[in-house]
């Protein structure tokens, strides 16, 4: 849906980070994650910028940039991006019922911005359901023909690579 919409990669992948949660990053660190070239990305992050979707903000010699969720259409890239993870209402139902999640990440090609019909899911906390849990996977595959694929580890090991949905 996005790649039709949208027709950069690396826009798509910004896109992703920054309105799936209250993400935040900088260019080395972004183009890093994404493995793309800190050009591609600084172009992205301009227009971005330039469009208001984005602000930037100076911490010492380091520009980090975050969305800008008092831009008119916040609300529904915000809505638009969480349609296409399709984990909105999952995302929702796991935080309700599955207990003590601490933090959900979607890692893999999703995290990416690519649409490989396979949701790559870490969920981080304690004492999870993971009955219930096998339940709602299977339903949101009925509901957005998407595998989910989840990890669950009880505590943070600080290192994953993706684009927290959950948490802080």
């Amino acid at each position: 849906m996005l790649e039709s919409l949208v027709t950069s990669k690396t826009r798509i992948k910004l896109l992703l980070k920054f309105f799936s949660h209250a993400n935040s990053g900088y260019l080395r660190s972004l183009a890093k994650e994404f493995d793309e070239s800190t050009n591609s990305v600084r172009v992205e992050l301009n227009r971005l910028t330039d469009a208001g979707l984005l602000v930037s903000e100076d911490e010492g010699k380091t520009k980090v940039y975050r969305a800008n969720n008092s831009h008119p259409f916040f609300d529904e890239i915000k809505g638009m991006v969480s349609k296409f993870l399709g984990l909105d209402e999952l995302m929702e139902k796991i935080v309700l019922r599955m207990g003590e999640v601490d933090k959900a990440i979607i890692t893999g090609d999703y995290a990416m911005g690519i649409d490989s019909g396979t949701v790559h899911l870490v969920l981080i906390g304690k004492d999870l359901d993971e009955e219930y849990l096998a339940f709602i996977i299977d339903k949101t595959y009925e509901k957005i023909k998407r595998k989910v694929e989840v990890e669950i580890l009880e505590t943070d090991p600080g290192d994953i690579q993706g684009i927290l949905v959950y948490g802080k």
